[in-house]
């Protein structure tokens, strides 16, 4: 309901209704210079007001259902349905319906660009009309025409200061407009005071239909409720005060709804008690009525702040699963019973990621997955001697991330190597090793039992044990994950100043002494030194080489070695990395609260906000490229062959490895398999999560098929196997956040769930099987940028989570905590045991995953 106050004041032209305030959630008032609406608030008036409002419910005419086609026939109605008692004169009707048939005047709702060109053009005020812009020309629909029709009705009784079609135009042109939701009906109150009335006069209509009544309103809205009071000119704030005050009462939805349903004028009076018997007064003296109380703030969690993390955040119970999680008693129901719950959304799966919003989620997930494949590419080259390597992990990524885009349950969910499966891969190939067993071989009968193990546990329905995941579980995977990646990343930049180190005994003073050359000499024979980099001096010794100088790279190629005090200093590289790395993160963090600055238009903002990573990432990379020095980029593989010469693409089951290692592996597969189900199925319950709103359902055991399956090829060619990735797969989805296009001023926007379909994951792993033709391109790409990329999603997904906010509660003293749901109904020591309980349990895993034990790093979360 959208409500607009209209204040009869007096002018130098005489009498006028001009708007004075309006409502949509909060309130707006006109500023006292007349310019400018004030700042969103939520209203506040006297008691007394609403004692006066009773009153004239009570005594003043009250009609209910009215119908009415026009402003005008409304007046007349009114006018000619008064009580015995307070029967007018015709004189006063006529003075009355003159009055109250004047144009409003209203207050424009203008934007920067305007208030500039007003400001451009003032020197044309009061010159020739060509000066002047020129009346707008308005198509005549059907509705614009009542508008007309009934505005022209409304200056009869005096001659406005604008014509209709203006009017008309300023309507339809109001900025206002983008705030209004669709079915909004307008609610229209009219309070002054004139001097020919000895008694209040007021009016409370309630329309049987919304009715359009030409420029009533700043906007264009079919209005349902009016409500007039006049006075005599005794105290000049009281009707204007009790107008806030009915504006108030409109505002509340219960009292809306009773004012839409209410049959007699008792109604309307029950309604009111009821909405007095909840207001809070507060006493005179101790607060000052004109300060302006700011809209509620709901809590925001870098760039994940909607209202539903919020509610999450404080929610007091774990939400129960759905249907999808319910035993059918049949071999293969649950599956059967995902497929069928997916299915009829496979083509808006496709159709939904139409959206701008959907490119820049696959521009950031692309360079995330490329770092990830390229870290967890090296890290296995180096567990297993390059038997898989990078190239391995990009073929890998890419095929099999693909293949579950388009068949999962979710797609929303990103595959990736983890930390527990790249232990077992060690702990393999080291046990192949010293049993003289092939590596790969064996690997593929594991692969294969692991497969088997797979369809037997979706076969039995056993994701049925994911509903008993308790949010402690959830926290404390999410958390380590989360720590994982912000580690990885710091970890990453400190390891830099060993690659460029920094010349810590450098001095200014010493700078002539500082050189590096090239000794091409062999043993025993007389010394050759190529003039190298540094100070510019000559170094002591024999005489110079006559040849051309040689670069670092030329002389350790020809067999040579670097001599000199400068010749490990590698100048500004480690600085600048570190800048880009912190430059990237703050970046990516400030961009994604865009949303909700206060500077620029709200479509601006949110194109931001959603295109937020590129544009950090874009920046990075031009002041990286505008330096020049030669900070580590982004390297991918350019040629199509295993890291490692000594294997193919096809690995045989029957090798060189004895007969008995097909039944032998079974037993480590079973190591594999509790690995695989509880990362896979933990990560889905994360992302499936109530408050995410999600409107296609999940598909847990699907999931489970898809992943078991392509274990088998995955073994079969020697890539590396593939899961759920938590911290990924959760910035995914917040890439996808969609929030409510229209909201009321002040209000935040709403969340309206996650943008669900396959394309953007599909698109983001082609990329990256195609990343191998594009080395070119990315090697422009410096590697801490994307370090920074890593620690931003590190850090949003650790502030998703509850923990987070409890462990700032540790840190807090009691009056600075924060108003939390569960604060009111536990005790705040239960809570920090709780806190505490869980930051041990981390600890733990932590210790855990940094021994050789990392394998059973599922097992132990779930325990």
């Amino acid at each position: 309901l959208f409500i607009q106050l209209n204040q009869l004041l007096s002018t130098p032209a005489g009498l006028e209704w001009r708007e004075m305030a309006r409502w949509m959630k909060f309130e707006e008032k006109v500023e006292d210079g007349g310019e400018r609406w004030s700042a969103p608030h939520i209203p506040v008036t006297s008691l007394h007001s609403f004692f006066q409002l009773r009153t004239f419910l009570e005594k003043g005419t009250v009609l209910l259902d009215l119908d009415a086609s026009s402003f005008r026939e409304i007046i007349d109605k009114v006018l000619s349905r008064q009580p015995e008692e307070a029967e007018m004169q015709p004189e006063l009707r006529q003075s009355l319906a003159a009055l109250l048939l004047l144009q409003p005047q209203h207050q424009p709702t203008t934007s920067l660009l305007q208030v500039l060109t007003q400001l451009s053009l003032s020197p044309c005020q009061g010159k020739a009309k060509s000066c002047s812009e020129p009346e707008a020309q308005v198509s005549e629909t059907p509705l614009r025409e009542q508008v007309r029709q009934d505005g022209a009705e409304m200056g009869e009784a005096a001659a406005p200061k604008f014509s209709v079609a203006v009017l008309l135009s300023f309507q339809l042109r109001n900025r206002f407009n983008k705030k209004i939701l669709p079915g909004t009906e307008a609610a229209h109150i009219a309070t002054g005071e004139v001097e020919f009335l000895e008694k209040p006069f007021s009016a409370f209509i309630r329309l049987r239909r919304g009715v359009v009544l030409g420029s009533l309103a700043e906007v264009c809205l079919p209005s349902r409720f009016l409500f007039i009071l006049l006075g005599p000119q005794t105290k000049v704030k009281a009707c204007h005060e009790v107008g806030r005050a009915m504006a108030m009462l409109l505002m509340d939805e219960l009292f809306q709804g009773v004012a839409r349903g209410a049959e007699h004028q008792e109604d309307l009076i029950a309604g009111m008690e009821a909405f007095l018997d909840e207001v809070t007064v507060l006493p005179p003296g101790k607060w000052d009525p004109s300060v302006r109380i700011p809209p509620p703030s709901y809590q925001q969690s870098d760039g994940h702040g909607d209202v539903a993390a919020a509610q999450d955040r404080s929610s007091l119970r774990h939400p129960c699963p759905g249907e999808e999680l319910e035993r059918t008693g049949r071999l293969f129901g649950g599956l059967l019973r995902d497929i069928r719950r997916k299915a009829p959304w496979y083509c808006s799966d496709f159709s939904d990621a139409l959206h701008p919003q959907c490119l820049s989620a696959v521009l950031y997930i692309y360079l995330a997955t490329v770092t990830n494949a390229i870290t967890f590419g090296g890290m296995l080259g180096d567990a297993t001697a390059n038997m898989q390597g990078v190239l391995e992990s990009f073929l890998g990524t890419a095929f099999a991330g693909s293949i579950f885009c388009l068949f999962s349950g979710q797609p929303l969910t990103i595959l990736s190597s983890t930390g527990p499966v790249l232990v077992f891969e060690r702990l393999l190939f080291s046990f192949s090793q010293d049993h003289s067993l092939d590596y790969l071989e064996f690997r593929l009968w594991i692969g294969l039992w692991v497969a088997f193990f797979g369809v037997v546990l979706v076969a039995t329905e056993a994701s049925h044990l994911v509903r008993y995941f308790t949010r402690f579980t959830e926290e404390g995977f999410c958390a380590l994950i989360s720590l994982i990646f912000i580690y990885d990343s710091l970890k990453k930049m400190l390891s830099l100043a060993d690659a460029f180190p920094i010349n810590w005994q450098y001095r200014l003073d010493n700078v002539t002494f500082y050189s590096c050359v090239c000794n091409l000499s062999g043993p025993g024979e007389p010394n050759q030194l190529q003039r190298g980099w540094g100070g510019g001096g000559a170094a002591p010794g024999p005489p110079w080489h006559s040849t051309a100088q040689l670069e670092r790279t030329q002389c350790l190629g020809q067999g040579g070695h670097l001599l000199g005090t400068s010749c490990q200093y590698v100048p500004d590289v480690t600085l600048i990395s570190f800048l880009l790395f912190g430059g990237t993160f703050l970046s990516c963090t400030t961009l994604k609260r865009f949303r909700s600055s206060r500077y620029f238009p709200a479509g601006v903002r949110k194109l931001v906000c959603d295109f937020a990573i590129i544009l950090a990432i874009l920046a990075s990379c031009a002041a990286d490229a505008t330096l020049g020095l030669e900070t580590p980029k982004l390297l991918v593989p350019s040629k199509l062959e295993p890291t490692n010469p000594a294997r193919g693409w096809i690995i045989f089951p029957f090798g060189v490895n004895p007969w008995w290692v097909c039944l032998v592996s079974a037993v480590p597969a079973v190591l594999v398999t509790i690995l695989i189900f509880m990362d896979q199925q933990i990560t889905a319950v994360i992302l499936n999560r109530r408050e995410y709103k999600l409107q296609k359902g999940a598909g847990f055991h699907l999931d489970l098929l898809c992943v078991s399956l392509l274990m088998v090829v995955t073994s079969a060619t020697g890539l590396p196997w593939y899961v759920s990735a938590t911290v990924i797969s959760l910035a995914h989805m917040e890439s996808l956040r969609k929030e409510s296009a229209t909201s009321a001023p002040g209000e935040h926007p709403e969340f309206l769930g996650i943008r669900e379909q396959r394309l953007t994951g599909l698109a983001v792993f082609i990329l990256t099987g195609v990343s191998i033709f594009m080395a070119p391109v990315l090697k422009h790409i410096p590697m801490p940028v994307l370090y920074g990329v890593f620690l931003h999603m590190g850090v949003a997904a650790l502030n998703s989570i509850q923990l987070t906010d409890r462990v700032r509660l540790l840190l807090m003293p009691a009056k600075h905590q924060p108003d939390l749901i569960y604060l009111r109904h536990v005790p705040l020591r239960r809570v920090h045991l709780f806190t505490i309980i869980q930051l041990l349990c981390l600890a733990l895993l932590w210790l855990l995953k940094s021994t050789a034990a990392a394998i059973l790093f599922p097992v132990m979360v779930r325990a």
